[in-house]
């Protein structure tokens, strides 16, 4: 383990809380170990990391992210989220490569969320040219994928861009259509799904009144 990411774990385990890993254990289910972390301590331990090992470019960022996930462990895991929502301005196209493993392995709205909103979303918005068009492409494959927390990433990683006024409403449009098809054909966790779609439109609705989803009458009674 390098020593940013021992720094980490280390600080993490001395904010364990068994009680608190019991609770987690039975709202999130398994999947995933729980310290018992709070959100500020891992918030917290990764801005602390950043200040011991200031300087972190690309690859170290990147590599660190993946030795934090490789541990199901869900604080681990947050951390890594943390980390790269930090450096987000670092990531590159690429990099959605590994984002998307981390979508697959995480399963939880805990952590595909704050993923696709904080990290994936703002990391497509600022890219241009070819580099845009290939990560779009991306999100267009995501949002047909069998995996449901794939399709609910492509949902999500707008979100924050839609709510400010910006965003692609007509791409948000064409991967909802696509990603509730897939809930028919594929099955699934449809709530999954649905939900994401729930989230974006409540987020938008009163910040933007001008933007409609004509399917939103329909798509709740879908198989």
């Amino acid at each position: 383990m390098s020593d940013a990411g021992e720094f980490i774990d280390e600080a993490l385990r001395r904010e364990s809380s068994w009680i608190r890993a019991e609770d987690m254990q039975s709202r999130l289910g398994g999947g995933h170990r729980y310290y018992g972390s709070s959100v500020g301590a891992v918030r917290g331990t990764v801005r602390d990391a950043l200040r011991k090992y200031p300087g972190l470019e690309h690859d170290e960022v990147t590599a660190l992210s993946s030795e934090l996930w490789e541990v199901p462990v869900f604080e681990r895991r947050l951390a890594a989220i943390v980390l790269l929502q930090s450096n987000v301005q670092l990531l590159i196209n690429t990099d959605l490569t590994r984002l998307e493993g981390f979508v697959r392995e995480g399963r939880l709205r805990e952590l595909v969320d704050p993923l696709a909103v904080d990290v994936i979303g703002p990391l497509i918005a600022g890219l241009e040219g070819q580099l845009r068009s290939r990560a779009d492409g991306v999100l267009d494959r995501w949002a047909q994928e069998p995996d449901e927390w794939l399709r609910r990433a492509a949902l999500m990683s707008p979100w924050r861009a839609l709510r400010a006024g910006g965003g692609d409403w007509d791409a948000f449009l064409r991967h909802a259509a696509v990603a509730l098809d897939a809930v028919r054909d594929t099955g699934g966790d449809a709530a999954v799904v649905r939900d994401a779609v729930s989230t974006v439109l409540d987020g938008i609705a009163k910040r933007r009144p001008d933007l409609r989803f004509s399917a939103v009458s329909s798509w709740g009674n879908s198989a």
